[in-house]
């Protein structure tokens, strides 16, 4: 159950998307969270550890800097971007619809369904490179926060297989968003940290420090 649905009729742009026990069931606010659980830290979010997770820090070849986080785990991948929004509006909504726009242009399909976290987007998107017709299916997910924006792509099985979602989701679900006090203009990507002995590896083609960018990672086909 969430505090925005498909089937509520239309919505303001900036209206906000989040489930409706977001404050307790995540994914939290540093604020909202428990200040003795471990958890990995990256600067932007925390994530905590579960065994056979892995983590990735996808690094933009130009300027080193870290622009998502992907996360392997039970068949499936996510990369998750934390970016700054206004406090008191949304932004899932209208980047929905650009993620949409990109992907039609790159040939691709999309449709919207309802999901564990609200209005999330299926997607087809063309492989680059690959046998003529050849697509992969994407999970486009977001939710928004206090003074946040956390977006998810996911592939693997998590895309395609319910029990496998649900096993990524709760993944999503924990991850814990540290916006900090630092004035920033909504979408700007809030900083993230590479800890000591974390992998890095070059963000592929799609991976860009924008909240309304539509392709995953190439480490996501």
């Amino acid at each position: 159950m969430t505090d925005t649905s498909l089937t509520d009729g239309p919505l303001p742009d900036d209206a906000k998307s989040a489930p409706e026990d977001r404050e307790t069931a995540g994914p939290l606010d540093e604020a909202e969270a428990n200040a003795v659980r471990p958890y990995v830290d990256l600067g932007g979010v925390k994530i905590v550890p579960r065994p056979d997770l892995q983590l990735r820090l996808e690094v933009e070849e130009g300027s080193k800097r870290v622009i998502a986080v992907g996360i392997d785990y039970a068949g499936s991948t996510l990369q998750v971007q934390p970016f700054a929004a206004p406090r008191s509006s949304g932004l899932w909504h209208e980047v929905r619809g650009q993620i949409t726009e990109q992907i039609k242009k790159q040939g691709g399909e999309t449709t919207e369904r309802d999901g564990a976290f609200g209005p999330e987007i299926i997607a087809r998107i063309p492989v680059a490179g690959g046998e003529p017709g050849a697509t992969r299916i994407a999970r486009f997910i977001g939710v928004d926060g206090p003074r946040w924006f956390l977006r998810g792509v996911v592939a693997g099985q998590g895309a395609i297989d319910a029990d496998a979602a649900q096993q990524i989701d709760d993944v999503f679900r924990s991850i814990v968003v540290v916006r900090g006090q630092t004035p920033m203009p909504p979408r700007d990507l809030i900083p993230l940290t590479v800890p000591a002995g974390a992998t890095q590896s070059a963000a592929g083609p799609g991976a860009t420090g924008q909240a309304g960018a539509a392709a995953p990672s190439a480490s996501q086909a």
